[in-house]
């Protein structure tokens, strides 16, 4: 499938929303949940009501965990750490671009693994995946430290 990041056997990051087929298809190939960080007013061809409604229909358990890209807090982070620890794997979390999905998801695999903020940000490139922003790579090892 399409910009698929396999982060390890439980989490996988879609660097794009998922539609209908993609969400069977995600379900063909053994992904048990998705978690969507899109808002409710992000451009979307279909909303995060529509999404449950399908993901469910495709055998899937869902989570909308909506983060807009500039409010990315630890509160935001440690609510989607707990959030993860209570569904099914393997897991496909996606945004709209996999930049949030890929920085949330390095975050809480950084903390798992007691990793350094350094080293956590060496692997996500290592998969192909960069916060995009100056600042958000400054929270993400900020977290990480801060969660060892």
């Amino acid at each position: 499938m399409q910009d698929i990041v396999q982060v390890n056997d439980s989490i996988q990051i879609a660097k794009f929303a998922p539609d209908a087929d993609a969400l069977r298809r995600m379900s063909q190939e053994g992904v048990k949940s998705v978690v969507n960080l899109r808002t409710e007013g992000e451009k979307q061809e279909i909303g995060p009501e529509e999404e449950r409604r399908l993901a469910e229909d495709a055998g899937l358990a869902y989570v909308h965990h909506p983060v807009a890209g500039d409010r990315i807090s630890e509160e935001v982070v440690d609510t989607f750490r707990e959030k993860l620890k209570d569904l099914p794997t393997p897991i496909m979390v996606h945004c709209a671009s996999g930049k949030r999905a890929g920085a949330l998801t390095m975050m809480h695999i950084g903390a798992e693994q007691n990793l350094s903020g350094d080293q956590t940000m060496d692997q996500a490139r290592s998969l192909g995946l960069e916060p995009g922003s100056p600042e958000l790579e400054a929270f993400l090892r900020s977290y990480v430290e801060g969660h060892r």
